[in-house]
């Protein structure tokens, strides 16, 4: 598969199989150790793949802070809540790190693609102006993060579209589609909106499908 060894493969499936399975019953409420576990290791085994396969040290290192953040989200608590979106904050940054570090970076990409680079910046501006009037004593918290998500987008776009590195630009735009959704399920919407119902398996198959995209895009797959 994706030209990777057999092992690399099988851990792929692994981490395919887990997150599956994670969607089954992602959308139950509460927390539960069987959620944290499946949830971790749907992103924890590409983490392994990307030691293995890459010697982009900072593939990994985004992967692994990621798994992380899913850990601590799934535990459902104000302090987890905050360490996972520290860790997720920590996995963007490596990711824009890892961009930037491409030979084939080139800034004027984000000139060019100048209204991909507006509506980021605007759904940010948007999501700052909600998350201050809806998530309490998150808010800051969550307006941090903003910034640097958006910004992982932005600069996902000096990569050129070309072989496996097409997938990164893809890749950040799912991981922010499903930061905004799961803003939308935590601290927007009513908490018996019929959306509710959905969004927790919206969220997570974009987020799980950008994690696999960047592993693929970072181990050139195509």
């Amino acid at each position: 598969m994706f030209g990777w060894p057999n092992d690399a493969t099988l851990l792929f499936l692994a981490a395919a199989f887990c997150s599956a399975c994670y969607l089954v019953i992602c959308g139950r409420p509460g927390s539960s150790w069987l959620k944290s576990v499946l949830k971790t290791a749907s992103v924890a085994l590409l983490a392994l793949i990307a030691f293995k396969l890459s010697d982009m040290l900072l593939l990994a290192v985004g992967l692994t802070a990621c798994a992380v953040g899913d850990f601590f989200l799934s535990r459902k608590g104000t302090e987890e809540f905050v360490s996972g979106i520290g860790a997720f904050a920590f996995g963007h940054l490596s990711y824009t790190a890892l961009f930037f570090l491409q030979p084939s970076a080139d800034f004027l990409r984000i000139s060019d693609g100048w209204p991909l680079t507006l509506a980021l910046v605007l759904l940010g501006l948007v999501m700052i102006f909600l998350l201050f009037r809806t998530a309490g004593k998150l808010r800051w918290a969550t307006i941090i993060y903003v910034p640097v998500i958006m910004s992982m987008g932005v600069m996902a776009m000096i990569l050129p579209p070309v072989g496996a590195l097409a997938l990164v630009l893809p890749a950040a735009l799912l991981f922010i589609f499903s930061d905004f959704v799961l803003a939308q399920e935590m601290f927007v919407l009513p908490k018996d909106h019929k959306l509710q119902r959905v969004l927790p398996y919206t969220v997570w198959s974009a987020y799980w499908l950008s994690q696999a995209l960047f592993l693929m895009a970072f181990t050139g797959t195509l």
